[in-house]
């Protein structure tokens, strides 16, 4: 019976799973991290102002057309493809043999930075307009301005779509098969090969890939309210002055 292969499955084959669980933990983890900073780099620098002239407004749109690019490719193409390319396509036009693990890694975060640079910039873009005029008011340049101001902001609004593309992350790992990283997607593969139970051993790994998945969108649902703060603020009672109490500030002063 499916059931008995399963618990014979779970008792035999038990730190497989483990093990291709605790590299597809890994890699998401790395890759979402490293990806996202790719992104809030890239966001910055495409919500820069464009300059009137000069050999700034060049470099600015240059740099922008490369980042564009960029973006574009990388969300446009699907994962299994840039994995095949990035890891084959190099040691064969370049002679460049990376490492599984550290491939496994590149393609994850690049592939997230292009999808978190349009999160964040659309993250940037969601604080009034007002802020940005009131911090240039004071004297602030752009990086002042995002890093004290909007950042703090926009990081709040973007974090639903951050840990949404995390648990992605956690799926889209098993395309990495491909170039033979031993994620949990391979080691059900093998463990199937090895007793010719495809269903009982996938049903496993589908059971492995819910908790994962679950367990992160709890946490990351404890970290959004948190950020929310209480539901309730009690406000301070303010004291409104009179015009008496104006008259005697006034004298005071001089």
């Amino acid at each position: 019976m499916s059931l008995e292969w399963i618990i014979r499955i779970l008792s035999e084959y038990w730190p497989m799973f483990l093990r291709g669980a605790g590299i597809t933990l890994l890699i998401s983890i790395i890759g979402t991290i490293i990806g996202s900073l790719i992104g809030l780099l890239i966001g910055v620098i495409r919500t820069v102002p464009m300059p009137e002239r000069g050999i700034r407004r060049i470099l600015l749109k240059v740099g922008n057309g490369v980042l564009a690019s960029y973006i574009e490719f990388f969300r446009g193409t699907p994962m299994i493809v840039q994995a095949m390319v990035i890891f084959y396509g190099t040691a064969l036009a370049f002679g460049i043999h990376m490492d599984r693990l550290f491939a496994a890694i590149f393609i994850v975060s690049i592939n997230t930075g292009a999808y978190m640079a349009e999160i964040v910039r659309g993250g940037i873009i969601s604080v009034d307009r007002g802020q940005f005029e009131a911090a240039h008011a004071i004297g602030m340049n752009h990086l002042q301005t995002m890093f004290n101001v909007v950042l703090p902001q926009a990081i709040r609004n973007i974090l639903p779509a951050t840990g949404n593309e995390f648990v992605i992350n956690i799926k889209d790992t098993s395309v990495l098969n491909v170039i033979s990283v031993t994620e949990l997607y391979f080691q059900t593969k093998s463990v199937a090969g090895n007793n010719f139970r495809y269903f009982e051993a996938f049903f496993v790994a589908c059971i492995i890939y819910f908790i994962m998945t679950f367990t992160v969108t709890r946490i990351l649902r404890y970290l959004e309210r948190k950020m929310d703060g209480p539901e309730s603020y009690t406000l301070n009672q303010m004291q409104v002055a009179t015009p008496e109490d104006m008259l005697r500030l006034s004298q005071q002063s001089k």
